[in-house]
């Protein structure tokens, strides 16, 4: 299971870092990443990594303000993102998959794919 918190109102140029806390799994096992969905559009993979080897991809739609990491000890997951923009705002969810899948590819898998763990999501706005 995972859950995801941290989401909230936040102002433009604001920072917000999300969680996700796992069990019945561990998360440095997986290929795990970060999307976000909007209703009417689809869904896009923001971050994902492979805690085996390393392996990490960012979206381009938000390189440079965002940093994925992996908490093994509390076996968590974080997203930081800063200098939020009101583009930004959306329902931000949290996902594992068995590690042969490449962050890319776990990122990049077409919006119906469905990944084997999957959080309820965060809601997160930007507004002044």
């Amino acid at each position: 299971q995972l859950v995801e918190s941290g989401g909230g109102l936040v102002q433009p140029g604001g920072s917000l870092r999300l969680s996700c806390a796992a069990s019945g799994l561990t998360l440095d096992e997986y290929t795990v990443g970060w999307f976000r969905q909007v209703p009417g559009k689809e869904r896009e993979g923001i971050s994902c990594i492979r805690s085996s080897d390393g392996d990490t991809n960012y979206a381009d739609s938000m390189k440079g303000r965002i940093t994925i990491s992996v908490d093994t000890a509390k076996n968590t997951m974080y997203l930081q993102i800063d200098n939020l923009k009101p583009d930004d705002s959306a329902v931000y969810h949290c996902a594992a998959e068995p590690p042969l899948i490449t962050p890319k590819a776990m990122c990049g898998a077409r919006s119906t794919y469905e990944y084997d763990y999957w959080g309820q999501g965060t809601q997160v706005t930007v507004s002044s």
